[in-house]
């Protein structure tokens, strides 16, 4: 196996402040999604096609809401239809239905909470989204219990930020200590990962308490901690360097969508001089919207923005030094113009620890 010809490590696993993100609402233990509410209840069936191309995206939302609002008296039909506006991105429409039941449903406390904390639908509160928060955790309800360790990470995030409460790294490390349950599958595998996002950012580091977080949430599915694992293995950070086990963690983060690993493998192809490889790959990645393709990215994957936005900058980097060299592409002396401004926007710091290699010529 190639090793990485190492040089120095501008691509820690996180080298400033976190700039976290809410967990996303919990699956109730008996109805995971409007499909299975949908199962106990067949009258959702009864206007299905035998042509289901008949049906577009919006219609089907139209029809799934008719049908919601039809169930009054039935409090998670009154849940479902809150849930549909948020997912749907209806903000004010979600919080409205939400604040209706919020004294009958702790999923649209938790919902609230999340809404005010992010200013979704209404302007930012976040001392408000932090008492919603410590209700959840609080309550002796245990129709709570699936919401508990989602609330506990949120929280942990707020002490971190000092919004809505005192900061305290102290009491974030608590909460998200709360929040991981010793690795469990079924706790917060986003407080895992947080986890080991921060103790590679703390001062002074705790490498071998991130990697044991990282493998923790890596192993419960988490797609951000599987790249930074990639990463913690390429440089030897808190476990011995293993080029062989960073590939193939990168690979397959970039594989399941993380664009911060897959920014790591373009810089790998065009250190070990496979550029046909690198241009295929950074101009796919290179390519990406920040406005339009980035949002959604962060959706499907839940990996953070800021990783995203440094994935997009190492392959706009790339993409344009193998354009101005002709490595790979034809040369084109115009527009890489165009990918390095890009990769500047995207990330100053990363792209001035960049350039500063290239006018030392080594890149």
């Amino acid at each position: 196996m190639d090793s990485l010809p190492i040089t120095e490590n501008i691509n820690t696993p996180c080298e400033n402040k976190m700039d976290l993100t809410s967990k996303k609402l919990p699956t109730h233990p008996f109805y995971t999604s409007i499909a299975q509410y949908a199962a106990k209840h067949q009258k959702f069936f009864q206007w299905k096609s035998d042509k289901p191309d008949h049906y577009t995206h919006a219609i089907l939302v139209d029809k799934a809401l008719q049908l919601l609002k039809e169930l009054k008296g039935d409090s998670l039909a009154s849940f479902l239809r809150g849930q549909l506006y948020f997912e749907e991105g209806w903000y004010q429409e979600a919080l409205e239905q939400f604040e209706e039941i919020v004294d009958k449903d702790h999923q649209a406390t938790y919902q609230l909470g999340v809404m005010h904390y992010d200013g979704l639908g209404t302007p930012t509160n976040a001392e408000k989204g932090v008492e919603y928060m410590k209700k959840i955790l609080d309550s002796p309800c245990p129709k709570t219990g699936h919401l508990k360790f989602a609330a506990a990470y949120n929280l942990g995030r707020a002490y971190y930020e000092g919004r809505g409460v005192k900061r305290s790294e102290e009491e974030a490390e608590r909460m998200w200590f709360f929040a991981a349950d010793n690795g469990n599958p079924k706790a917060s595998v986003k407080a895992q990962s947080t986890l080991g996002l921060y103790y590679s950012t703390k001062e002074p580091k705790e490498l071998e308490k991130a990697f044991y977080w990282h493998s923790e949430a890596c192993g419960n599915g988490n797609l951000e901690s599987r790249g930074a694992l990639g990463l913690m293995y390429f440089y030897g950070q808190g476990i011995c360097q293993n080029t062989e086990a960073a590939l193939h963690c990168l690979r397959e983060a970039a594989e399941r969508g993380n664009v911060y690993a897959q920014g790591i493998l373009v810089e790998y192809y065009y250190k070990m001089k496979f550029f046909t490889k690198c241009v295929t790959f950074s101009k796919r990645i290179a390519d990406y919207d920040e406005v339009l393709d980035v949002p959604m990215i962060v959706k499907v994957t839940d990996c953070l923005p800021e990783f995203i936005h440094r994935g997009m900058a190492l392959a706009s980097f790339y993409y344009a030094r193998c354009l101005q060299l002709g490595l790979g592409i034809s040369k084109d002396e115009a527009t890489p113009k165009h990918y390095y401004s890009k990769a500047c926007h995207l990330n100053p710091a990363l792209a001035d620890k960049l350039h500063a290699l290239l006018i030392c010529q080594r890149i």
